[in-house]
């Protein structure tokens, strides 16, 4: 992945790195209907969730959710945002998307330019996100600054369910 392949200008791998080099990214063309449902969610009649239902349902089929790490190399944890909410984790739909969100909002690594990140599949990455709730996070955003769509943690057990639907 992106952050793997810089890895080596200027350092040794780290263990993150590896792990996101290992880590395969989603499919373009699942990426691509994302892109597509978020046109269909703003052009959406208020009121109207269907359009938001089937995003939130493509984004369980990715089969691995991408985060921005933060923090230490042993103690990695994905990026959040001040929401008016609360703080919610961004969640990435692509390696690259995720590697293009870090560069805008300033995030890649000063020194090296890497961007360390975190690659989870579903349905597990549902649970990771969950997990945070008990740190004070309220909801998860998708593709942050690019789409930015958001739910609460509790709506994730919805999204756990349609995640063992298949």
């Amino acid at each position: 992945l992106a952050a793997a392949a810089r890895a080596d200008r200027g350092r040794a791998p780290t263990p993150r790195d590896e792990a996101a080099r290992m880590t395969r990214d989603n499919d373009s063309a699942a990426v691509a209907e994302l892109d597509r449902l978020d046109e269909a969610v703003r052009s959406a009649p208020a009121g109207d969730t269907s359009a938001q239902i089937a995003l939130w349902r493509q984004t369980v089929r990715l089969g691995t959710w991408f985060f921005i790490a933060r923090g230490s190399e042993d103690q990695p944890r994905p990026y959040a945002v001040a929401a008016d909410q609360g703080p919610m984790i961004c969640l990435y739909s692509s390696a690259a998307r995720a590697d293009e969100a870090a560069r805008a909002l300033g995030l890649a690594d000063d020194e090296t330019g890497s961007v360390p990140l975190l690659g989870v599949p579903v349905p597990a990455a549902i649970d990771y996100v969950a997990s945070f709730g008990a740190a004070g996070v309220v909801g998860v955003a998708l593709d942050h600054p690019r789409i930015g769509h958001h739910i609460p943690l509790g709506n994730l057990a919805l999204l756990k369910a349609w995640s063992a639907d298949g």
